[in-house]
């Protein structure tokens, strides 16, 4: 049997691992250039550190958020040296909160940001520039968002309840009572909420609070136990203070106290009014979205007479002011219970051209019998990773318009090398500012058959 060495250490033929760069420490760094993300990029003893809160050309202290290999994320504590772009945050809780991480950059440097962003994924994936790059189209920088979820959770060591919006780079929750980026009508509420909630007698079992804005204000309140007959009166006093209806979701599916209540939004141009429930998707920026449809319209250009296809039609966004425009509309989602719910908005507004269809949008669509007619344009709303299989087929369809309105120009970049395969040339392209004080990216782009 071979002897055994004692004191003998084996060391990976790699070398010997660099220490990992503690949560917590402080680091001060020369900022080179912006990520795409808007987060500030340096370079330091070999790892590249994303720093929140950072611009182009600064000198700043950066608190170290999490590190993983050769990768750094922290955020601005201190700030020596600082840009000429650079403006002193509106929000008193900028760069503890998670929620805007671009507010430090004036709005026209967002946009400019945004577009960089969208110019370099198509470029750099698709090896395209539209023939025409359309104007950002934006709204109100501040009082915009008509949706917000409220992180609510009991401390209990501190035996408080925390009722806040997330921290940046954690899960620790920023206490708040005041929000600039929320619309006018729901600042009141988010005010007076944690004070609200601090009242009730079982706050170990409160989830979290949505907040609503569209015809109807609404609070949902996710509460993991059954709620006591004095916390609903307190609940109940809330919202009828501030003229809100109340939402419950315990198990189940979320219900309003008041069961001939709903919840709504209008298109004002179209003179529609569109229904729909807490968990359905609806976009949270009111007048970007208005502005945004109408301008996926006047590029679609739809005529009278033609057929249109409307993929991951949501609640009909688009389906509803296309069927105000054409002979008829064919609209597509993945989910049922939205291809319910957008019927039912078609029927309560009066239109009836338009058919709803539930489809795999993860598959190819030649195959479905309401496909074989055709289509003369095609209008799609992917989620975030795109539309890959559905666009690999469209040309089938015998569309010659196309506009893509995307929320990811990565996958808007990949799904455009597919379409010019088709044949299709990108005529126009622009970003929509539907996040303002973020540096979330969404875009529109039109595509016309060669």
């Amino acid at each position: 049997m071979a002897k055994h060495e004692r004191g003998l250490r084996f060391q990976p033929t790699g070398g010997s691992k660099a220490p990992q760069v503690p949560t917590g420490k402080k680091q001060r760094l020369n900022i080179e250039r912006l990520a795409n993300d808007g987060r500030g990029i340096a370079f330091f003893e070999g790892r590249t550190w994303f720093v929140i809160g950072a611009l182009a050309g600064e000198e700043v202290e950066a608190r170290v958020l999490g590190a993983h290999g050769k990768v750094v994320e922290a955020r601005t504590e201190r700030v020596f040296k600082s840009s000429e772009l650079r403006r002193p945050a509106p929000c008193a809780h900028a760069g503890r909160c998670g929620g805007c991480s671009v507010q430090h950059l004036p709005h026209n440097e967002q946009l400019a940001l945004k577009q960089r962003m969208l110019a370099e994924q198509l470029s750099k994936v698709a090896g395209v520039e539209p023939e025409e790059w359309a104007a950002p189209l934006s709204g109100l920088e501040f009082a915009y968002r008509r949706r917000a979820r409220v992180a609510v959770r009991w401390d209990m060591k501190a035996k408080k309840l925390e009722v806040g919006f997330r921290a940046a780079g954690s899960q620790d929750i920023v206490g708040i009572d005041d929000c600039p980026v929320l619309v006018q009508p729901l600042q009141p509420i988010m005010a007076h909420l944690p004070q609200m909630l601090r009242r009730l007698s079982k706050p170990q079992a409160l989830g979290h609070v949505e907040l609503f804005s569209g015809s109807s204000l609404a609070v949902l309140l996710r509460h993991m136990a059954p709620l006591s007959e004095s916390d609903l009166t307190i609940l109940k006093e809330f919202c009828a203070l501030h003229e809100a209806q109340l939402w419950l979701h315990g198990d189940g599916e979320p219900h309003p106290v008041e069961a001939d209540q709903s919840l709504g939004y209008r298109l004002e141009q179209w003179d529609l009014n569109l229904a729909y429930r807490p968990g359905d998707f609806i976009q949270v920026n009111a007048g970007v979205n208005e502005a945004m449809v109408a301008q996926a319209l006047d590029w679609l250009k739809p005529q009278a007479d033609e057929r249109v296809l409307d993929l991951f039609c949501g609640l009909g966004n688009f389906a509803l002011p296309l069927a105000k425009a054409v002979r008829e509309v064919v609209a597509v989602e993945g989910v049922q219970v939205m291809v319910d719910r957008a019927a039912a908005n078609a029927v309560s507004n009066n239109l009836h051209n338009a058919q709803f269809f539930q489809a795999d949008l993860s598959q190819p669509l030649t195959d479905a019998e309401w496909a074989r007619e055709g289509f003369c344009a095609v209008l799609l709303d992917p989620p975030r990773d795109g539309a890959f299989e559905v666009v690999r087929k469209l040309k089938s369809l015998g569309a010659e318009r196309l506009v893509y309105v995307s929320c990811n120009p990565a996958t808007l970049a990949r799904d455009t090398v597919e379409l010019i395969k088709q044949g299709y040339r990108l005529k126009r392209a622009g970003i929509l500012d539907m996040f303002p004080q973020t540096a979330h990216v969404e875009a529109m782009a039109l595509f016309e058959a060669s």
